[in-house]
């Protein structure tokens, strides 16, 4: 259950094949492999990497 200032973050796709920038959002977000689902603070920093990942996670 996320608290109001947190997102959850699941990983749907691979990030092998990926450009290194979006790999690097991968793993600073605390993701590790397909279907893993974290919940980090809601600031302007983690939208912006999981917008730059938006086609690689899912956002509840």
């Amino acid at each position: 259950m996320a608290n109001k200032n947190t997102i959850q973050v699941t990983l749907k796709k691979s990030k092998f094949g990926r450009l290194k920038n979006h790999r690097n959002c991968i793993k600073g977000l605390g993701l590790r492999k397909i279907n893993h689902t974290v919940e980090v603070i809601d600031s302007p920093e983690n939208r912006g990497m999981i917008n730059k990942i938006s086609y690689l996670v899912e956002v509840s």
